[in-house]
């Protein structure tokens, strides 16, 4: 195993450190852990994370217009109740905290945990739980879809909400909103290696891949013979098709790259996404390209699509400012 790391114990809290000290003019590390935040204000404040490992997700995405709070657990593992309840503190107004959350059973149970904690000392705390990934219905780690690149967008959209001076029901009205049409699926051409494991997830031959991948490098839904983007990218679409109407609607497009994958590759995939979508009667609105939410050096992509209204529409375009995420 090779990693440019120092130890395998204090990949976190360097990590979150080395982002604090890249935008110290937006984060600050609360001492109570790995957990960031953006300097306090009035509104409805958000708060989500999750394992560490997903970078820039969700250190990555607090500031203006999207998080408040993002609490990192160690790779892949939930961040503990205590973490979450210090992050919520941190941050909550009189206005209200909403979490946001990825739906996979630690995640949920241990926010949860913190929400009543946070309740008890008369926080007001709603939550959302973020399932876009179509997949799989069930897996190793959840009931029901996995929450996987899709939750950025409910950052940012939620985000935007609360910067009106929304109330916590109405931030809270427009996370589900999102929630209800995004979906997300992805593939991987190489598994990555978890620092404390020491080996990879899986194994993949030279002329193989993976597709249906969380985020967590888990094996996918099923194995296959290596073949080209175009067809891939097909693959992943026409499962996200079949699973909602998309046809003559506007939609935000995401490529995702899960770590190791070259902007190049990102941008061949996004060249037939956007041909194909056109045949298909899909109107793209946006684009992101790039890595958002990653499995750390897993090579592969995920394509996410977002059902655009005008409310939707005008607070994906209010601006943001984020260390990982900039809108003008």
């Amino acid at each position: 195993m090779k990693k440019l790391i120092n130890s395998v114990d204090s990949v976190e809290e360097q990590m979150i450190l080395g982002l604090v000290k890249s935008a110290p003019k937006k984060l600050r590390k609360l001492d109570c852990g790995n957990v960031v935040a953006e300097k306090k204000s009035d509104k409805v404040a958000l708060v989500s994370g999750g394992g560490s490992g997903h970078e820039p997700s969700h250190g990555g995405f607090v500031g203006k217009g999207m998080l408040d709070c993002a609490v990192a657990g160690a790779v892949f593992t939930s961040p503990t109740p205590d973490k979450i309840f210090e992050g919520i503190k941190a941050v909550a107004t009189e206005a209200g905290v909403l979490c946001i959350v990825k739906n996979y059973t630690g995640d949920v149970m241990n926010f949860e945990m913190a929400m009543d904690m946070a309740a008890d000392e008369d926080i007001k705390v709603a939550h959302v739980v973020v399932n876009d990934d179509v997949a799989v219905q069930d897996s190793l780690y959840t009931t029901g879809r996995r929450g996987v690149a899709g939750t950025v967008l409910v950052h940012k959209i939620a985000g935007a909400k609360a910067e009106t001076g929304a109330t916590l029901d109405q931030v809270k009205a427009v996370a589900e909103k999102v929630i209800a049409n995004v979906r997300t699926m992805g593939m991987a051409i190489s598994p990555c290696t978890v620092p404390a494991a020491g080996k990879p997830g899986f194994e993949l031959a030279d002329d193989e891949m993976e597709i249906g991948i969380g985020i967590h490098g888990e094996p996918g839904t099923h194995r296959d013979k290596l073949t080209s983007a175009d067809e891939i990218a097909k693959t992943l679409l026409d499962k996200i098709l079949a699973d909602i109407d998309y046809k003559n609607r506007e939609v935000v497009v995401l490529v995702n790259g899960m770590g190791a994958t070259p902007l190049m590759e990102l941008y061949i995939i996004n060249n037939f996404v956007q041909d194909y979508l056109a045949q298909a009667g899909v109107k793209v609105y946006n684009t992101m390209v790039g890595n958002y939410m990653t499995s750390i050096e897993m090579a592969g992509f995920s394509i996410t699509l977002l059902r655009l209204d005008d409310e939707l529409k005008n607070l994906y375009d209010a601006p943001a400012d984020t260390p990982a995420l900039v809108k003008a």
